[in-house]
Formats: structure tokens, C-alpha cells, sequence
């Protein structure tokens, strides 16, 4: 049995489905989003939300996440579109890849926001039941990059090696470290960590993604200090840019995580209020039946007076009647003694 060298490279950055050629790069994104919601939805319902509230966010969130993701790279890579040579209308072309987790997540915690805005619900709440979930989207859409043959790490001869047949953009053809498959690796591990931790901890207030964001930094940080790909800010005081920016969210992250348990500690009871009016209508039905017991009570109190004053005036006539009839007896008796 032969056993591989090294781990092969798609031939060609499409995959056939259906008879309909696809770019790799994108359909890795779209099943990582299907997961991502896939999983958030049912952590979301499992921490008392209504089904259904995750992808209604998403649609928000996903879009302006793309976009964000699309930015950052153009922004932090711009002479591979504006350079001389270039063609400005590549930076449109992103199947074609390049995209930034930073500006990906930036942007998509802005679509986030406003659709939790418009189902009145706290934000922090809804990114804590989607992160493992984005963890593993970002898992699987690093395959994209395998697709693409991009992103690999330095030259090496181990067992798992990646091998790079093209030629073209820069590459050299060899056997390198496949960075791309390090870091779905480590994102899995990242969506276990947080299920785990949120499961033992019960993290809230945004706590749980937090969370994944440091533990997604500590393994980005390393990862992409071995790749070798030729970027514009490939030297920032030493390191690549991508590392200083691992560094300091890492920094962040940790802080709020420490902050937040301090401020507002343990997790919230209630992620989504009932909107539907259900519940100030019960309300209403409660106070009106409490009104008309009410009213019904101080009707039988008010029979019960009535009833009892006749019972008093009834009593009063039998007396009088009493008196009445011993007064004639007694003037009876002394007639018939004078007789």
C-alpha cells in the first residue's frame, strides 16, 4: 500500500455539482455559513430563544461580513489591485479569494447589532450561541485556500506536506506546510473549547465569544508567522500585520472576558423577551378577572346588607306584633277581673 508524500492540490479551483461548475473558495464559505447557523440556531434555542432567530440575524450579519472581509484584505493588500499592473476590478473577484477574518467579523458584528436591534435582543447574548459555530465555518472555509493552492507556510519535507503545482501569482512550485489545514484544525479545537467552557463556566454577557476570539488569536498568531506568502504589510516592526492584530485582540478579548465577569457576572435568564404581546394581554385578562371578582364580591356584600336589614325589619314587625298582642291579653284579663 502506498502511502502519500504529501497532501495533493486540487487540479483546478472548481468543483462540479450538479453538472454547474463552482469556485471551491466560495463553496467552502457557503457550507461553513449553513454550519455556523446550523449550530448557533440550536444553542440559541437550547439558551431559551425562538427558533429561527439566528438565521433571520444572519441574513444580516453574513452579507456585511463579506463585505467587511473583502475590505480588510483589499485595504492591507492594495498594491494587488491598485499597483502597477493591476487591475482595480480584481478586488471585486472574491471568489478569487482573500478575505479577512478581522474586517469579517468587525463588520459582521455590525450586521449582527442591527438585526438584533430589530428583534430586540442583546447582541452579546446571540454571538456567545454562534461562536462555536463560526469557529467551525472558519474550519471549513480554510479548504477554500486548498482550492486556490494560497496561503501555505514554509518549504518542508514532513509527511503532510502540501504540494503546490502551480506557477503563477509568485508561487514556486514544491512541497510546503499546509497552513490551511493547521488552522481548520485548530478552529476545531477552538468550537470545542467554547462548548466545553460555556458548558462548565455557563458563560454569558458575550463571554463565550470572546473566548473564541482569544483561543482563535493564540493559534492565528502562530500560524501565520510560518507563511510565506508575500503580503504589503509583511514586516511590522519585525512581525507580519496579521500578528501585531492577533496580538493586540487577544489583548482585548482577555479583557473583556475579566471585565465582563466582574460587572455583570453569570448569564443572562431571559435572550429573548416575548414581543407578540402574549404576555401584557395575559396580564390584561389577569387584571380584568381580578376586577370583576372584585365586582362581584362587593355585589354579594352589598346582597348580604340588604338581606340582613330586612331580616332586622322583619324581626322588628314580629316584636312589635308580640307587644301588641300581650297588651291585649293583659287588657282582657283585667276586664275580665273588674267583671
Amino acid at each position: 500500500m502506498e502511502i502519500l508524500a504529501s497532501i495533493p492540490s486540487p487540479s483546478k479551483g472548481e468543483i462540479d455539482l450538479f453538472g454547474l461548475p463552482l469556485r471551491g473558495y466560495a463553496f467552502a464559505i457557503i457550507i461553513g455559513v449553513f454550519v455556523a447557523v446550523w449550530i448557533g440556531g440550536k444553542r440559541w434555542v437550547a439558551r431559551g430563544g425562538k427558533p429561527g432567530t439566528v438565521a433571520d440575524i444572519a441574513v444580516w450579519a453574513v452579507p456585511f461580513g463579506l463585505v467587511g472581509g473583502r475590505l480588510y484584505h483589499v485595504i492591507t493588500d492594495n498594491d494587488l489591485y491598485f499597483g502597477e499592473g493591476r487591475n482595480w476590478v480584481d478586488a471585486f473577484k472574491i471568489w478569487e479569494g482573500g478575505l479577512g477574518i478581522w474586517g469579517a467579523i468587525a463588520l459582521g458584528a455590525l450586521g449582527a447589532w442591527i438585526g438584533c436591534r430589530r428583534r430586540g435582543i442583546p447582541l452579546p447574548a446571540w454571538a456567545d450561541a454562534v461562536a462555536p459555530g463560526i469557529a467551525l465555518a472558519q474550519a471549513i472555509g480554510r479548504w477554500g485556500n486548498w482550492f486556490n493552492q494560497e496561503l501555505y507556510g514554509r518549504a518542508t519535507d514532513l509527511p503532510w506536506a502540501l504540494e503546490i503545482t502551480r506557477s503563477d501569482g509568485g508561487r514556486v512550485p514544491g512541497e510546503y506546510h499546509p497552513t490551511f489545514l493547521y488552522e481548520s484544525l485548530w478552529c476545531i479545537g477552538v468550537a470545542l473549547l467554547v462548548i466545553w467552557a460555556d458548558r462548565r463556566f455557563k458563560l454569558g454577557h458575550g463571554r463565550a465569544f470572546a473566548l473564541y476570539v482569544a483561543a482563535y488569536c493564540v493559534g492565528r498568531a502562530w500560524i501565520e508567522y510560518m507563511r510565506v506568502d508575500d503580503v504589503q504589510l509583511n514586516d511590522v516592526l519585525g512581525l507580519r500585520f496579521n500578528v501585531w492584530t492577533s496580538i493586540v485582540v487577544f489583548v482585548l478579548a482577555v479583557a473583556y472576558i475579566v471585565i465582563s465577569a466582574r460587572v455583570r457576572p453569570g448569564r443572562e435568564e431571559v435572550v429573548e423577551p416575548d414581543r407578540d404581546g402574549g404576555a401584557a394581554e395575559s396580564d390584561s385578562d389577569s387584571d380584568a378577572d381580578a376586577d370583576a371578582d372584585a365586582d362581584s364580591a362587593t355585589d354579594a356584600d352589598a346582597d348580604k346588607v340588604e338581606l340582613s336589614k330586612k331580616d332586622s325589619d322583619a324581626d322588628g314587625a314580629t316584636d312589635g306584633d308580640s307587644d301588641g298582642d300581650s297588651g291585649a291579653e293583659v287588657k282582657d284579663e283585667a276586664g275580665s277581673a273588674k267583671g
